[in-house]
């Protein structure tokens, strides 16, 4: 079997430090956020080009204290994709605003800046674009958008961690970036995790404050909070992570590479496109074709992993049915959402067993072409 990730393998290449980061930690006696979490905060926000960075329990709590940060509450619309993980829209729901879904560009699969001016109205106060699969949304439109209407960015960079624009990473160009942890993110947790970078002061020190109960200082609240800290084992992990993340996302690249070298020519498949001016850090390697169902169960038959990143858009989602959204709202995001195929790609996969996945993909393409 070819995995779609191999976390094991990831953990033997690096096991001797991972195991002697958490024995440090067991032996400090200092478990919740301490050094190593305030180490990996400097260390992380100065990877992704940020002034601050404060670290969460979880991506999704990254997005809703972002959210909170930006003073987004009930009422208030907010415009996002509707190509995404439920977490996207559940954060947004979360603070009482209301996701606003526009539409994509079927070639990055990302907000199609185009679409969103026509879904502003007087209650729009963010946009909240998805970096999906590894590639940064097209923010340069996106930015004179939120000045023109006096809008707030925030990122969604669960899944794009390295991941650049003409230059800038993800999670520096909005007012708060957000990541996950999750551990088959291409920088993962042995457990959960997340992320918010920000170069507002202001910010910073809200989500520093929310992310423990809303504590000006010890037993003394200033404004409800939550428990969004992140582990210090978590903290030390991703310390020893972060050092090997840029080789790992070269390899990444260098396999998404070789895929679209072996599969360019195939009958029906489209792939992946990594846009002008954006560093594509595959996160997953995402084909279309419109058989994907059938492919996808041949290559299981074959030995070969995949996954659907996803088969349902939020909108069609029976927990936000109360949006009042119907199917042929969105015709782009529910095509892709019935024709994206992911093949198996990390670090650890070897282009022998990348040859044997787009080998076989083609194969069965070609004979069902």
């Amino acid at each position: 079997m070819i995995p779609m990730s191999d976390l094991q393998a990831q953990y033997k290449s690096i096991r001797r430090e991972v195991e002697q980061a958490v024995i440090e930690v067991l032996a400090s006696g200092q478990y919740v956020l301490g050094r190593e979490v305030e180490a990996f905060e400097e260390e992380f926000a100065a990877f992704c080009g940020s002034k601050h960075g404060i670290a969460v329990n979880s991506g999704t709590s990254a997005l809703h204290l972002a959210l909170l940060a930006a003073d987004i509450g009930p009422g208030d619309e907010v415009i996002t994709t509707p190509l995404t993980f439920v977490a996207t829209a559940s954060a947004i729901v979360s603070v009482g605003a209301i996701p606003v879904f526009v539409d994509i560009d079927p070639l990055t699969l990302t907000l199609d800046p185009v679409k969103v001016e026509a879904a502003i109205t007087e209650r729009t106060r963010a946009i909240l674009p998805v970096h999906l699969y590894g590639q940064m949304a097209d923010m340069d439109p996106l930015r004179l958008l939120a000045h023109r209407f006096g809008l707030v960015i925030v990122e969604d960079a669960c899944q794009a961690h390295g991941a650049e624009y003409f230059g800038r990473r993800a999670g520096s160009i909005g007012m708060a970036g957000c990541f996950s942890f999750y551990p088959g993110k291409n920088l993962g947790a042995c457990g959960e995790g997340g992320f918010v970078t920000t170069n507002s002061d202001a910010a910073a020190e809200r989500i520093r404050r929310l992310r423990d109960w809303g504590q000006l200082e010890r037993y003394h609240h200033v404004e409800k909070g939550f428990n969004y800290r992140m582990d210090a084992i978590q903290g030390a992990i991703l310390r020893i992570k972060l050092r090997y993340l840029e080789g790992w996302t070269e390899t990444r690249r260098a396999l998404g590479q070789y895929y679209g070298q072996q599969l360019a020519g195939v009958p029906g498949i489209d792939l992946p496109l990594e846009a002008e001016g954006r560093r594509h850090v595959y996160h997953v390697f995402a084909i279309r074709l419109p058989e994907r169902d059938a492919l996808a169960s041949r290559l299981g038959k074959a030995g070969i992993q995949t996954g659907l990143h996803y088969p349902v858009p939020v909108h069609l989602q029976h927990a936000y049915a109360d949006l009042g959204y119907r199917r042929g709202d969105f015709p782009e995001a529910e095509a892709a959402a019935t024709e994206v195929l992911s093949l198996p790609i990390y670090p650890e996969l070897s282009f022998a067993k990348a040859r044997e996945v787009a080998d076989c993909v083609a194969d069965r393409a070609r004979v069902h072409a």
